[in-house]
């Protein structure tokens, strides 16, 4: 009797750890970057945003620039040997309050960066993308503001890197 309960335990386990990995597979839609593509150039962006940040664009350029480097799915090259163009604009740079304390006093401001992004396919010459991205982080309105806000806008240009990087080389 006791060895027949076993049983049933061990199908029932069984069972529950098949069902539990069935359901955290993985899934993954896009597909890499085609074979005929094996550069890209990313020229400077343009700050069209008007917020008077003087090494934005530089910082998101060389940002985008080290994504592409560490992810080694296109090597970067000038834009006369290049078989694809990653060209980039920064159209707006916002703040808005983002948590507000007891007494009206705003405690994080939410910096949101938006860029458009036009991809090219030099080889097949057609234009892959032309899409706007968009990638935020919050920073503390107390102590050191000026630092804090440079470290979001730091971090929203990193987060907005990833994006368009995992739009070039995953959405085909």
């Amino acid at each position: 009797m006791l060895k027949k309960v076993n049983k049933y335990k061990s199908i029932i386990l069984l069972s529950f750890i098949t069902i539990v990995l069935s359901s955290c597979a993985y899934s993954f839609t896009g597909s890499s970057v085609p074979n005929h593509l094996k550069t890209i150039a990313i020229p400077f962006a343009v700050d069209r945003s008007g917020s008077g940040e003087p090494n934005m664009a530089d910082n998101f350029t060389s940002t985008l620039i080290e994504k592409f480097i560490s992810d080694n799915s296109l090597a970067i090259t000038d834009k006369s040997k290049s078989d694809a163009l990653l060209d980039c604009t920064i159209n707006s740079i916002s703040e808005s309050p983002n948590i507000i304390q007891g007494g009206e006093t705003v405690s994080t401001i939410r910096l949101t960066i938006n860029a458009r992004v036009i991809y090219k396919d030099f080889v097949m010459k057609k234009t892959v993308f032309e899409k706007s991205f968009s990638d935020y982080a919050d920073y503390s309105n107390t102590g050191d503001v000026y630092t804090n806000r440079n470290n979001a806008i730091t971090e929203a240009i990193e987060k907005l890197s990833e994006e368009i990087l995992l739009a070039v080389v995953s959405d085909w």
